[in-house]
């Protein structure tokens, strides 16, 4: 028997053997505290996420030719 091959009473078993160990005040203060833990993450990709459009947005240059007025097409 393999790791991959726990199942449902492996598991609900583990799940007892930690509540035991740990009581559940314990469990749920540690789950509020990873549950912070993904959001700053989240948090964090975001704000890199959007720091790199901005960067994108301010590396782009204006291609586009600029708009010929009637005083240019005098002169040509």
């Amino acid at each position: 028997m393999g790791i991959g091959n726990i199942g449902l009473p492996g598991l609900l078993l583990i799940a007892v053997v930690v509540l035991v160990l740990f009581g559940r005040g314990k469990i749920s203060s540690l789950m509020g505290e990873v549950g912070k833990g993904i959001t700053a993450f989240k948090k964090g990709v975001d704000e890199g996420k959007q720091e790199l459009e901005d960067q994108a947005a301010a590396d782009a240059k204006d291609v586009t030719p600029e708009a010929e007025t009637v005083e240019d097409k005098d002169k040509a």
